[in-house]
């Protein structure tokens, strides 16, 4: 058996989602490949029942059928059921060797003691909770035209009393993909720990990403619990990262499945400081990089009021969604104007930013203004390139907002000093805070219990709360994305006091 622990970056990356998709695909279903297909073992069942997808696409829904709502959770059941090797394999499942007793003694069949941590497969988790009366309500989210609430379960993460496994066979690869973001180590950490307390003995690390899987001279990285037991003390990845150099066949033939016939278990861990995966209360790294941003708002709000007429600039990340900029401008306080992507905004004209910057600084003297990466783009001349993951490189919105803002106060008679800071490797290299900590730990152990249930295509996230699992095919469908109506970002004009810039 061999398991695959993924920590990869946004997972609306074009690449990554094909590679996720293509490799359960060949892992799971076979391909049209004739040497792929000798992954098929003889207990598999024939025909092929597998729908590992566990998606579809949204059923129609008539709102004047009395039985909508049932439709509705049939078709939500079928989307959010988890794809396992047992859709595929003939498999019986064994008493699991995860067990926190403090006398781990064994019984008599080899198996450790039972205890009453363990999670039941029939366990659910509610993923919104909020009746909203009227779609007019701030934020609200609605089925049907009239708001009817609708229960929308998804499956409680957690050990299961079974497992499908066998721990003294199973080797185990991790890999981290995608940019630097705070918590990789920790999740890294836990995820050795949980596999050694299954009696995993044969763990691995894939050096620098997807590369490491085909890269000639790259050499899989043993690892243990003494190896990795202070890693978390530093940021970055113990093991490295890489964009790109998603090559499904070669991973496949990477990890084995053709020659071995071996079942293996893709599990992902959902990292992205951009928090903009769906349905995710948040993503790890997320809370570190806000307060990390939030060190460079203040810096650029002290630089600013210690200049005559300063205006200070802070640009973040946030490739399609404002999360850090909104919750880094709440949070700090000291931000007057916040522009993310998801609110459209002029520069110039009567209602543009460049004249409430002159209110600002004939009012109280300064400013500061956070803008996300992704924000304004309409506004600039796109590059057409893209990065090694397949995302379109954005045109530096800070920079023009910079020589924008310069060349306006110029233009007016008006002295006005720019600072710019651009805290973007600063956020991304550091370690995590205590919050991301506690969060990397509860995902990385959760995505070693799936993996051992014998799920496959999943990721280990936190949702209203709670930890559950998610198929992989429902949360890269597209970005989550700032919800302009929300309350949050209501909450964040009210702080900055900041007009409609269009």
């Amino acid at each position: 058996m061999a398991a695959a622990f993924k920590t990869s970056g946004s997972f609306c990356s074009t690449q990554q989602h094909q590679w996720l998709q293509s490799t359960r695909d060949q892992i799971l279903h076979g391909s049209s490949h004739s040497n792929v297909k000798q992954c098929k073992s003889k207990k598999i069942k024939k025909p092929f029942p597998l729908c590992v997808k566990a998606t579809s696409s949204k059923v129609e829904l008539d709102f004047n059928d009395p039985s909508w709502k049932q439709k509705f959770q049939e078709d939500w059941e079928k989307r959010f059921n988890l794809p396992s090797i047992t859709d595929i394999y003939d498999l019986k499942p064994r008493p699991t060797t995860f067990s926190l007793k403090k006398n781990r003694t064994p019984t008599g069949d080899g198996n450790v003691d039972m205890w009453n941590g363990y999670v039941n497969n029939d366990d659910r988790a509610l993923l919104k909770v909020i009746k909203y009366s009227s779609p007019t309500s701030a934020g609200a989210e609605c089925i049907d035209p009239d708001c009817s609430w609708v229960e929308q379960w998804v499956h409680r993460a957690g050990p299961r009393k079974e497992i499908y496994y066998e721990p003294e066979e199973v080797k185990a690869a991790i890999v981290t993909c995608g940019g630097l973001c705070p918590g990789l180590n920790d999740v890294i950490r836990q995820i050795v720990f949980t596999l050694e307390t299954y009696g995993v003995k044969n763990i691995v690390g894939i050096p620098f990403g997807y590369r490491g899987f085909f890269e000639k001279g790259l050499k899989e990285i043993p690892l243990s619990r003494h190896l990795v037991e202070n890693i978390n003390l530093n940021g970055g990845s113990f093991l490295g990262v890489s964009r790109g150099g998603a090559k499904t066949s070669e991973i496949v033939d990477s990890i084995q499945c053709r020659k071995r016939k071996l079942k293996v278990s893709v599990v992902a861990v959902p990292k992205t400081i951009d928090n903009d995966i769906l349905l995710m209360d948040k993503t790890f790294g997320f809370d570190t990089a806000v307060e990390e941003a939030q060190r460079a708002i203040n810096s650029a709000y002290i630089e600013a009021r210690s200049a005559y007429h300063g205006i200070g600039l802070v640009k973040l990340m946030g490739r399609s969604s404002g999360f850090i900029a909104m919750h880094a401008s709440l949070s700090s306080g000291q931000v007057d104007v916040c522009l993310i992507p998801e609110v459209p905004f002029t520069l110039d004209g009567e209602f543009g930013v460049l004249r409430h910057l002159e209110h600002l600084l004939k009012t109280k003297g300064f400013c500061v203004v956070c803008v996300a990466e992704a924000a304004g783009q309409d506004l600039l001349q796109r590059s057409g390139a893209t990065d090694a993951s397949g995302n379109v490189i954005f045109s530096d919105i800070g920079v023009h907002m910079q020589q924008k803002i310069k060349m306006h106060f110029k233009d007016i008679g008006v002295p006005a000093d720019v600072k710019y800071i651009d805290p973007t490797y600063m956020v991304r290299a550091c370690r995590a805070n205590a919050s991301d900590a506690i969060l990397c730990t509860v995902l990385g152990q959760n995505a070693v219990h799936g993996a051992f249930a014998g799920f496959s295509g999943i990721t280990s996230c936190i949702c209203n709360t709670h930890y559950v699992y998610l198929p992989i095919t429902e949360v890269v469908k597209a970005p989550k994305r700032v919800n302009p109506n929300s309350r949050m970002w209501h909450r964040c004009l009210t702080s900055t006091g900041q007009p409609d810039f269009h």
